[in-house]
């Protein structure tokens, strides 16, 4: 960000206390300026206009207009980072191109991070709204835990996924990621495709498979780029090597 620009700052919430964490938290910005605070969207929607904010601490869950809602009514709406204490709507948030999704109680490490990417934005593209992507042909992301945190995983970056009971292990490199669903609601959502079917319990990205590798007994092995291998069910084998071959 170029010296001296000021990132002019609005805080949209209903709950006092969150916002004067917020403040505390800012204040150690030099770069921040809080031009205006809310305590609900139907305010904010009226006064934001008059303040011309370039960011919006935002909360989802408010009296009137949500998080969302005021978001869909604004005609050039800022660069938004969302405060919540609830931690279902974060794939919402990142398909509104929200800077980032911060649970409460609120972390000023979290805020001092959300900060930086805005300052990334807006020193790589300059201010400007955020345009809508394209419709996708399947699930393109999936929220999951990092530690403490929430992070879309892009669908596309994953190699393979397995079924662990009730959840679906995504794996990624060296990293698996647990997820709250079963294999058959998520394989239902995913690009068809993308990801192969090759045991009753294994999805493949088809474009991470390197070879398939004969076993004993008409078994076979799926090879992936990243080195790992995987039984190909015989009652899959057919309709995988039509796949491979395509």
């Amino acid at each position: 960000m170029s010296a001296g620009r000021l990132l002019r700052t609005v805080l949209v919430d209903d709950e006092s206390l969150a916002r004067s964490v917020l403040r505390q938290a800012l204040a150690f910005h030099a770069d921040v300026r809080i031009v205006g605070e809310c305590g609900d969207g139907d305010e904010a929607l009226a006064r934001l206009p008059e303040w011309s904010p370039d960011l919006l601490f935002l909360d989802i869950h408010m009296p009137g207009l949500d998080g969302f809602e005021l978001l869909r009514a604004l005609e050039t709406p800022p660069l938004v980072v969302f405060t919540t204490a609830h931690d279902q709507h974060a794939l919402q948030a990142f398909e509104a191109q929200a800077m980032d999704y911060l649970l409460k109680p609120l972390d000023p490490a979290r805020v001092d991070q959300a900060l930086e990417k805005v300052r990334l934005q807006v020193a790589g593209r300059g201010h400007q709204a955020p345009t809508a992507p394209p419709s996708p042909s399947g699930l393109q992301r999936l929220i999951v835990r990092r530690g403490p945190r929430l992070v879309p995983l892009r669908v596309a970056d994953l190699d393979w996924i397995g079924a662990e009971g009730n959840y679906v292990a995504l794996h990624q490199g060296e990293a698996t990621y647990l997820h709250r669903e079963s294999l058959a609601s998520l394989e239902g959502r995913l690009e068809p495709d993308r990801f192969l079917r090759i045991h009753r319990g294994v999805l493949v990205n088809i474009d991470r498979v390197l070879d398939l590798q004969p076993g004993p007994n008409g078994d076979a092995m799926l090879r992936l780029s990243t080195g790992a291998t995987l039984p190909l069910s015989r009652r899959y084998k057919a309709q995988v090597r039509r796949r491979l071959a395509r």
